[in-house]
């Protein structure tokens, strides 16, 4: 029997609460807006589950701290926003390439630089992609209610700890400041994945040896019996710094495939009336409201208009997008800023159907009647 555990709350709130089931222990930031209630509630409540909570000088060693403390063997996270998002970027990096499992949530505001603090943005798309140096693998998910805010935070940390690897919980100001009634799932009702870890007595254990059958090598957690060296160099399996060619090229062609591998565990998206659709709107995270109710009253008009939501940014949903593409005259991407994830749609496909754009970066919605004229002038 399900419980009646309703309760209202912030979309920031419930990423805490999803943190929290999920298994996190350690959360390290700095707060600002409009993610600071992320900040708040985690300081609040991991005390009372035997977790830690710090306030770092700035997010540098916010992002600093989570990996340290990852690496120790407990699921950690950090939050931020805008400028803060920028500044953990050359650490996000480190732990893509030491392949050390972590969470960051981004609150997107509006921007460039400090923007419009307390205004939703969903200008950090790319950011999130190639936000730091180098070839390197990128999860990035974007919740579109209270609910996914917690459903998809726990899921963030499944793949952060399956594939070794930093997740982003892409969001924005639009849900993280957003209250709905939810209800929390009993813990039996939850999927967790914990790390594989390597067995006590293997005495042979090289950390980033990958046994075969497997996309990622077990993680010992620092101070559980096992020594070994961690750097964002290009290391062999015994984790130190080497300067092969050889080694390089594996190395980096692993952490790329170990997510190109695995797109179908990886990727979720939503459809609405998607099977006649002569016209498909995109949106996603909470813009992708707007676009539902736009996409409804266009049906009430006898408009054969789609919806296609990803909820899994990064990697993209290639397949599911050249899919549609095949059949629809034309795809409204609509995001609030000047022009990010409809790149990647043109990209995607090719010019098998018209591509339309519209976005805004005054710091307000898009309004579902805003995207119904869109559908209106260009079917």
């Amino acid at each position: 029997m399900k419980n009646n555990n309703i309760k209202l709350m912030q979309g920031n709130e419930a990423v805490v609460e999803g943190a929290i089931a999920a298994g996190m222990r350690f959360y390290g930031g700095y707060p600002i807006t409009p993610s600071t209630e992320v900040a708040e509630g985690s300081a609040q409540k991991l005390p009372r589950v035997g977790g830690k909570f710090i306030q770092m000088e700035d997010e540098i060693g916010g992002m600093a701290a989570t990996i340290g403390a990852a690496l120790t063997g407990v699921k950690a996270m950090t939050a931020t926003s805008g400028p803060g998002f920028s500044l953990k970027q050359e650490n996000i990096g480190y732990a893509a390439m030491a392949e050390i499992p972590c969470v960051i949530v981004n609150v997107q505001r509006h921007g460039p630089s400090t923007g419009l603090p307390t205004s939703p943005s969903q200008g950090d798309v790319m950011q999130a992609k190639w936000g730091t140096h180098g070839d390197h693998p990128i999860i990035a998910i974007s919740p579109g209610s209270v609910k996914e805010a917690f459903d998809l935070t726990v899921r963030c940390f499944n793949l952060a700890e399956k594939y070794r690897t930093p997740v982003i919980l892409l969001m924005d100001e639009i849900v993280g400041h957003m209250r709905e009634g939810i209800r929390i799932p009993d813990a039996s009702e939850i999927e967790i994945i914990d790390r594989k870890k390597p067995a006590d007595n293997d005495n042979d254990y090289l950390a980033y040896k990958v046994e075969e059958g497997e996309c990622v090598p077990p993680m010992a957690g620092f101070g559980d019996g096992h020594r070994y060296h961690v750097t964002g160099l290009v290391h062999d399996e015994s984790g130190f710094p080497v300067n092969s060619n050889a080694v390089a090229d594996k190395l980096c062609t692993r952490l790329m495939t170990k997510i190109e591998d695995n797109i179908d565990d990886i990727v979720t998206y939503e459809e609405l009336y998607m099977e006649d659709a002569e016209i498909v709107v995109l949106a996603y995270g909470g813009t992708a409201r707007s676009a539902k109710s736009a996409v409804k009253k266009a049906r009430e008009k006898g408009l054969k208009v789609g919806m296609f939501r990803p909820i899994t940014i990064w990697p993209f949903p290639e397949k599911q997008v050249k899919d549609f593409a095949q059949k629809a005259k034309g795809i409204i991407v609509a995001e609030l800023n000047y022009g990010q994830l409809v790149l990647e749609v043109e990209r995607v496909v090719k010019g098998t159907s018209d591509i339309f754009h519209i976005g805004k970066v005054d710091g307000d919605i898009i309004t579902p009647d805003e995207i119904l004229s869109k559908i209106e002038e260009v079917i």
